[in-house]
């Protein structure tokens, strides 16, 4: 049974969750349910130390390897280990395009800062500097999103809140810098995640000691200087959530700001247009569920893409991605479930819609590329893949933490936890 936290703090052990409203007592990682104790426990019991890795030189996939992974259509075009990069292990990772260089960069959180990667020449990456997380604050959980030229940081740790950093100091520079945020953002301390709508300019720290750990919501329309707006609450955690100005096929939200969310046993929609009266429009759960994890939109906005942290473990399946129909907002409908091949048991983690193709860092198997055009029918086929854990595909929780793929130039960037930078060219019909 799910646990919906209100505006009383509750007591599990010795842990303390959160109350409502912003500037309460700090938490990481729902403690305050079974399925968040199990999936941080999971993955804390899992942890494997630094792999003793050297940079790679670009490789084209050929009869099934490149540099020694296992690969189908994706070719390495550089890797760099986490001792080149600020060292420590590798968490999420995001991306930014100059808009006045046209220069790219990715954006690799560690668990002791953020690295700066100028990865304009895929083959020859570099290193530029850390931005080391807020009053030293080590954390397994970093998140990273970007609006507007500006990097959006917060982590899963006491009294971290979120760093605000003007990318474009990054033009320019050659050497590796240790950095500082502009602007430090203290209305929560902890926050698992972060998500940003880049056409309203709100940010969405979510699983935060705020909001029930719900949504709290953050006007950065002024990127410099971030506001609350308004919570999320009434469902409760939320571990991660994607919020757009809708244009799918729901005419009655149409233009209305919308956040799907994976709410650990349900996705969850919501209005949340009016930040000072948000509206929860459904609440869905699914045969199988064991840690409803984190999701994509098609780029229709119709179909959601959603995948399960713990399912793979507990029911002993290969790799799944549930397939849900959002045509009705108020009513979402699973109609598919994609399973990776016999013995690829991997622990999908987070996975990012580009075309038609969903882009998913899905821990040991590494980057798996699943194809969308019969989505409708509910059904995906892998395209590609590019394995950075090559020993194993079992469901653990080690190798590919997330990946990145809207670069213009088409690379994508893969974050390695115990391995470092990959920097990735998918060869798709």
């Amino acid at each position: 049974m799910r646990v919906v936290r209100t505006g009383l703090a509750l007591a599990v052990g010795a842990l303390v969750v959160s109350t409502l409203g912003p500037g309460t007592p700090s938490v990481a990682h729902d403690p305050a349910t079974p399925a968040g104790r199990a999936s941080a426990q999971q993955f804390m019991a899992q942890r494997e130390p630094t792999q003793r890795l050297t940079a790679a030189a670009a490789a084209t996939c050929v009869n099934g390897q490149a540099a020694g992974y296992p690969c189908r259509n994706v070719d390495l075009l550089s890797f760099l280990p986490l001792t080149s990069i600020g060292g420590s292990q590798a968490n999420d990772i995001w991306g930014w395009r100059d808009p006045q260089t046209g220069k790219e960069y990715a954006l690799v959180g560690r668990r002791n800062g953020t690295s700066f990667v100028d990865v304009s020449n895929p083959t020859a990456p570099v290193y530029l500097g850390n931005l080391p997380a807020h009053q030293n604050r080590t954390a397994v959980w970093r998140d990273i999103k970007v609006y507007r030229d500006h990097a959006y940081v917060v982590a899963d740790v006491s009294g971290h809140g979120m760093q605000v950093f003007d990318l474009t100091r990054l033009r320019g520079v050659t050497t590796p810098q240790t950095w500082t945020a502009d602007t430090h953002y203290a209305q929560f301390g902890n926050s698992h995640n972060i998500a940003i709508n880049e056409s309203t300019g709100y940010a969405y720290a979510v699983g935060s000691n705020t909001c029930s750990g719900g949504l709290h919501m953050v006007d950065i329309r002024a990127p410099k200087s971030p506001t609350y707006a308004g919570c999320v609450s009434t469902d409760g955690y939320t571990h991660d959530t994607q919020c757009v100005t809708y244009r799918g096929p729901d005419t009655t939200y149409t233009g209305r700001e919308i956040c799907v969310s994976s709410n650990e046993d349900t996705v969850t929609v919501v209005d949340v247009t009016s930040k000072s009266a948000p509206r929860q429009l459904s609440r869905i759960g699914y045969s199988g569920r064991a840690y409803t994890h984190q999701g994509w939109f098609t780029e229709n906005q119709r179909y959601f893409l959603l995948d399960d942290e713990l399912d793979e473990s507990r029911r002993g399946v290969t790799t799944q991605t549930y397939l849900w129909d959002l045509a009705d907002l108020d009513a979402p409908r699973l109609i598919g479930t994609y399973a990776a091949p016999s013995g690829v048991r991997a622990t999908d983690h987070n996975q990012y819609v580009k075309g038609n193709y969903s882009y998913q860092a899905n821990y040991r198997a590494g980057l798996r590329i699943l194809d969308l055009r019969d989505v409708a029918a509910g059904r995906a086929t892998e395209a590609g893949y590019f394995d950075v854990y090559p020993s194993s595909d079992s469901a653990s929780m080690n190798g590919a933490w997330s990946t990145y793929p809207y670069f213009p130039s088409g690379i994508v960037v893969v974050s390695g936890i115990e391995q470092g930078l990959f920097v990735l060219q998918p060869r798709l019909s």
